[in-house]
């Protein structure tokens, strides 16, 4: 049997051929995904310890920089903890660390990097070990600045440069007198990093004297382990903590690798759809190919095989075939792995550099993957194919599926879509988190009953094309009774391309609901003309209100000032306002009372006030950040949203109580309304500052647009794959079909069918069961981007369904497409098929 099987596979080389690349693609994603992650991860962690290399112990403040704690809180690291670090037994030396948000601009005034990726520091002497310099040298005085030189190539910037920069304040414009390398994650994100002298970055940064961190450098025989318990003994463990380089490094590895984790499992998500889409196409390739060896397996049946020895067979055809594509899977995986990494730099984003990282698990998983998913779709059909009987198998009985499985099948199918159904409406009656787990379920489900239904399904809308296909005369009708005459055949082709339309389908109609919802709260909640907000989300000074104030055709502004309280026993945040201008400066709804501030009286969101049992009218107490108290009643109750929420209060009952009084935002009324002249001479009154961003309406919407539209396109190219492996499968099947109904179409050569028309048929058939699979995947994607809409308008008020009639019917013609180049060469094949030696064909 095994020689039987192993003959037969040499024997169908062709027809096993596009099984191979179904299986060898979806092989090929998952393999390519994990070459990709896999050198990614390690090529950060490479450069990550690389950037340790400096630093043997690290000496922080005790709890560490970001802690949460009162805003404004300095460093507690002084000059003569510096001093007494470099001291301690075993220590070579050590560096003083100062750094903080640096907003960098380009030649056309433009930020530099994403704003949390735009940073600043200190450069350590002339020679900062970690800073190695590749041109100019250190900077001096407040007027010099080094730059790294990932930034220097992507700006055009040179030594002897002026650049325009801020670090929390006015503009600068240093001179560039240096550029230096650096491993940096945020500059190889995308980010910027400017370097000042030390006492220049401490006196921009508000530590004066202090620093946020002490890297020191052990002596040569010193390990990290004794200086670390050095430095222990020598300062104070109350208000410091120190950390080995070797922590450091291990630390920034598990980040690292955690947050590549997201990426992988995102990827290898698609990778999954695109082998759960080919699992379809090798089942229905055995499927297939046991229909046409049934008389042979007839035969072995007859001289003595049993049926585990037939079902066996298949399966060694199914080993011999997942192996070849797990291994040519795996080396095309390597190949998409390494145009990935070109794809990041193409695209702009920097990869350290490092070597292709091949492992042992990636190759163990992508042989894993082809064998186990092969042998597993084509089980089903050897084992169908050992329970017929020797005689029946002979004499063709089985051909046709009987009445019963058919009913089993249908009722099986209606079950699990009822199920689907009835799980996604019940997920969409809970809010949040609590529905996306019924969701998913109830997704899968409905998913996996239409699939089961699509032989019923195929017969009325396939019928529904007839009157179209009857415009192609002969060929037409051949098409159409072509297509419905193996519903099963027709159902798993289609099904192919139906999950990756559903999927395209669904995130587009969410992605469309969602930015028309955004569009709306942002036209719906603020009246504002511009929204004025730091670029890396920090706070501004209240100084830049009061300039805007100032400013030629400003008729109206407020800012948005965050402050912690204690209300009822726990922590809320406030937000002052300006009490006479915040009510035509938005546009909210109130439930319940008006929309009134000032004095004691407040303003709360809906959520707030249910959360507390509030009303119009309501009293409390409130516990300012200063310890004192104040007795505020509540004015009105408003629906608040992602942009405007909380407790609102005048800036003059407020500020009293802050230490250090900051803003979030700035919303600002023009006499002219939001253009570009208005939106130029507001920048210009803020200094042209590069880290201060003044956004309208409109600019906000677009942002976000982008994010939207970037997340679609990478999910477009990622749903490719599945595609791609969906017109493998139509062509499989068509030219699987060819092959069977080779003496039929002889006999339509022979009585005059001509070559043409023999071609139209066969394109005609593709075109109807892709668009079959089309009209599938698009009518499900409707309705899990509807249901997916329904679970987030819980959370979001101004939700909106959008149906995007015209992506929907590219959606379509991509399919129709994918039908008519899916025939070309079976179309071909077909016609080219010498008529006598097709009537004798068995």
């Amino acid at each position: 049997m095994f020689r039987t099987a192993l003959r037969n596979v040499l024997a169908h080389k062709a027809r096993l051929l596009m099984t191979v690349l179904a299986v060898m693609l979806g092989v090929a994603f998952v393999s390519g995904t994990l070459v990709f992650t896999n050198t990614i991860s390690d090529a950060y962690q490479k450069s990550s310890a690389k950037g340790f290399d400096q630093v043997d112990v690290a000496v922080r403040p005790q709890g560490g920089k970001d802690t949460g704690d009162t805003v404004g809180r300095t460093p507690e690291l002084t000059e003569a903890q510096l001093r007494t670090s470099a001291r301690v037994p075993g220590a070579a030396s050590a560096i003083g660390v100062v750094d903080g948000f640096t907003a960098l601009a380009d030649k056309d005034g433009k930020l530099i990097g994403g704003g949390f990726q735009s940073q600043g520091g200190n450069y350590w002497g002339t020679d900062d070990p970690r800073y190695p310099l590749k041109e100019g040298r250190a900077p001096h005085g407040a007027q010099e600045v080094a730059i790294d030189s990932e930034t220097a190539r992507r700006a055009g910037y040179e030594v002897g440069d002026t650049v325009r920069m801020s670090v929390d304040g006015p503009v600068l414009a240093p001179r560039i007198t240096g550029v230096f390398t650096t491993d940096d994650g945020n500059v190889a994100a995308g980010g910027s990093l400017a370097l000042f002298d030390t006492p220049t970055a401490q006196k921009l940064f508000g530590k004066a004297g202090t620093y946020d961190e002490i890297d020191v450098k052990a002596a040569p025989g010193t390990s990290q382990t004794a200086l670390k318990a050095a430095l222990d003994r020598a300062l104070p463990r109350a208000t410091t903590e120190t950390t080995t380089g070797e922590r450091l490094a291990d630390d920034q590895a598990e980040l690292i690798s955690s947050q590549m984790s997201g990426l992988k499992q995102g990827l290898l998500v698609f990778a999954g759809i695109a082998l759960f889409v080919g699992t379809f196409i090798i089942a229905n390739t055995f499927t297939m190919l046991v229909a046409q060896r049934t008389k042979e397996l007839a035969l072995l049946r007859a001289v003595g095989a049993s049926r585990r020895q037939v079902t066996r067979s298949v399966l060694i055809e199914a080993f011999v075939v997942g192996t070849v594509a797990g291994v040519s899977g795996l080396v095309a995986g390597v190949g998409i792995g390494a145009g990935l990494r070109s794809l990041m730099g193409g695209l702009g984003a920097t990869v350290p550099d490092g070597p292709l990282v091949v492992s042992p698990g990636t190759v163990a998983t992508a042989l894993v993957v082809g064998v186990v998913v092969t042998m597993l779709a084509a089980w089903l059909p050897g084992r169908r194919a050992a329970k017929i009987p020797p005689v029946a198998a002979m004499s063709s009985v089985h051909a046709k599926a009987t009445t019963k499985s058919l009913v089993l099948r249908n009722t099986l199918g209606a079950l699990f879509s009822a199920a689907g159904v009835t799980v996604v409406l019940y997920a969409t009656t809970l809010s949040g988190s609590d529905g996306q787990a019924p969701m998913g379920l109830g997704a899968v489900l409905l998913i996996i009953g239409v699939f089961i239904l699509t032989p019923l399904l195929s017969r009325p809308l396939i019928a529904a094309a007839a009157p179209l296909l009857r415009a192609f005369g002969v060929s037409g009708r051949l098409a159409r009774q072509n297509s419905v005459r193996n519903p099963r055949r027709t159902a798993a082709t289609a099904s192919a391309l139906m999950i990756g339309l559903t999927l395209i389908t669904g995130m587009t109609v969410m992605a469309g609901s969602l930015q028309k919802s955004i569009d709306k709260m942002a036209s719906a909640a603020i009246r504002a003309d511009y929204v004025v907000s730091m670029a890396n989300g920090n706070e501004l000074s209240p100084g830049v209100e009061r300039t805007l104030k100032g400013t030629d055709g400003v008729t109206t502004t407020s800012p948005l000032r965050n402050a912690p309280s204690r209300i009822d026993g726990r922590t809320e945040y406030l937000t002052g306002v300006n009490g006479s201008a915040i009510g035509e400066l938005t546009d909210l709804k109130v439930d319940d009372g008006s929309f009134t501030v000032g004095g004691d009286r407040v303003v709360v969101d809906k959520d707030t006030a249910e959360s507390h049992g509030w009303k119009a009218g309501s009293a409390f107490t409130v516990h300012y950040e200063d310890g004192k108290a104040q007795r505020l009643t509540v004015a009105g109750v408003y629906e608040g949203n992602e942009l405007i929420h909380g407790i609102m209060l005048d800036t003059a009952a407020l500020t009293p109580h802050q230490s250090d009084p900051a803003d979030m935002q700035v919303m600002v009324k023009t006499s002219g309304g939001a253009s570009g002249a208005t939106k130029d001479r507001l920048e210009k009154a803020l200094g042209s500052n590069p880290a201060v961003r003044v956004q309208s309406k409109e600019d906000l919407s677009e942002e976000i647009a982008q994010m939207f539209t970037l997340m679609l396109n990478m999910l477009y190219g990622l749903l490719a794959m599945a595609v791609i492996v969906a017109v493998l499968g139509v062509i499989n099947t068509l030219a699987m079909s060819v092959f069977e109904r080779s003496q039929e179409i002889g006999m339509l050569r022979a009585i005059g069918l001509e070559r043409r028309s023999v071609k139209r048929m066969v394109r005609l058939e593709s075109l109807v069961i892709s668009l079959f699979g089309g009209v599938l995947g698009i009518g499900l994607g409707v309705f899990f981007g509807w249901a997916a809409g329904e679970l987030l308008g819980t959370r979001m008020a101004t939700y909106e369904l959008v149906l995007p009639w015209a992506r929907m019917a590219a959606f379509l013609a991509l399919a129709a497409a994918v039908g008519v180049l899916a025939a070309l060469w079976p179309a071909r094949r077909a016609a080219r098929l010498n008529m006598l030696q097709a009537i004798k064909a068995e």
